[in-house]
Parts: structure tokens; C-alpha cells; sequence
């Protein structure tokens, strides 16, 4: 039986589904909130809410956005001639941040992995395609994670790639195999891209 009250217990168990939030972290989270007053607990409903109402994906890049197309496929001085493709939308942020890559974005949602049912109808690798058939890119730069899976795809992707005579290049492996681009530091992201080969 909980000593807590059912709308508590009901909030610590929603919290405690986040990832990386234990039950303990969900029950110190819960009771701030509850500490908190009205006005900024329901700022916080909001903006769950309006993540969950208006953030789609971008039709050109498929990553995260509230308008369409996103910004950076919408920014003229973005070179339309050097494609990035990431695995996800943070490590779009991740590279974004290091402020070295100045051309577009194209978010995989996700790596190959056959083990775990997931193949290339289940990534954004068919729009991929069709949009290096569609745009004038003469270099895809791949910055998958260093991970198994990451280089399953990157291997999967240059083939596809180099069938229609574009430039393949990945980034430098300044990045430690296994960890993940989103968790890389700002230097480590600048010289992974700086140094970048053709595969």
C-alpha cells in the first residue's frame, strides 16, 4: 500500500517511464512540482502538450520542427551542395552546435539493426534517395554513431550513395567507438567533421 496520495503516485509512476529517470528522481521531480505554484506547473503541462500538438517532421530533412520546412532547410546560406545524414534529430543538434557545418541535414531516424527488426524500410533512406535523385548534391557527408550499427548503415548507405556518382565522406573517428554524437563535446564533433575521409 503507498503512503502517498493517488494523483502523487500517479505522477511519480508517469515520471518514472522518462528515460533515465528512476523511481527515486521521479518522486524528488513529483514533489517540486507539487511545490511549485500553480502557474508554473501548468507552463509545464503546456509545453509537454504543445511539444506533443506541434512538432512534426520536416518534409525535406525529417528533422523536428514547428514549421514546414524547417528552418535550416529553409536558411539560403546553407549550401545546398553538402548533405549531412545523422542518425537522429540531437546529434543534428549536436553537429549544429559545433558551428562548422554550414550545408543541410538529412535525420534517419534510427541505425540499421537487423537483430531488433529494424531494416532500411524503417529508416528515411528511401527519401534519402529520392532526394539525391531530386537536388544537386555533390558530397554526403554520413556521421552516423560509431557503433555497430551506425557502420552497418554507413556501409549500407555508401553503396546506395556511390551508385549515383556523389561523393561519400564520414566523419573522422575523433568520436570514441561506442559512445554517441549527441553526448560528444563541441571540439571533439568540430574535428570528427574537420577531418572527415571518403569512403
Amino acid at each position: 500500500m503507498s503512503v502517498h496520495a493517488k494523483p502523487i503516485d500517479h505522477l511519480i509512476e508517469a515520471l518514472s517511464k522518462l528515460p533515465g529517470i528512476g523511481k527515486k528522481t521521479a518522486s524528488r521531480l513529483a514533489f517540486h512540482i507539487l511545490r511549485s505554484n500553480s502557474s508554473e506547473a501548468q507552463e509545464l503541462a503546456r509545453a509537454i502538450l504543445d511539444v506533443k500538438d506541434k512538432i512534426r517532421l520536416c518534409s525535406t530533412c525529417f528533422n523536428l520542427t514547428d514549421e514546414i520546412p524547417c528552418r535550416i532547410c529553409q536558411d539560403e546560406r546553407r549550401s545546398r551542395e553538402v548533405l549531412c545524414v545523422v542518425e537522429g534529430p540531437n546529434d543534428l543538434i549536436a553537429i549544429e552546435n559545433t558551428g562548422v557545418f554550414n550545408g543541410r541535414y538529412h535525420v534517419l531516424h534510427g541505425a540499421l539493426s537487423p537483430l531488433e527488426g529494424v531494416g532500411p524500410d524503417n529508416l528515411k533512406i528511401k527519401e534519402l534517395m529520392e532526394r539525391l535523385q531530386r537536388e544537386k548534391i555533390s558530397e554526403v557527408i554520413l556521421a552516423n554513431n560509431p557503433t555497430v550499427e551506425g557502420g552497418a548503415t554507413s556501409l549500407y548507405l555508401t553503396d546506395l550513395i556511390k551508385s549515383l556518382k556523389i561523393k561519400v565522406t564520414r566523419i573522422a573517428y575523433g568520436i570514441p567507438m561506442g559512445s554517441e554524437i549527441e553526448y560528444s563535446d563541441g571540439v571533439t564533433l568540430s574535428k570528427a567533421l574537420e577531418g572527415r575521409r571518403e569512403i
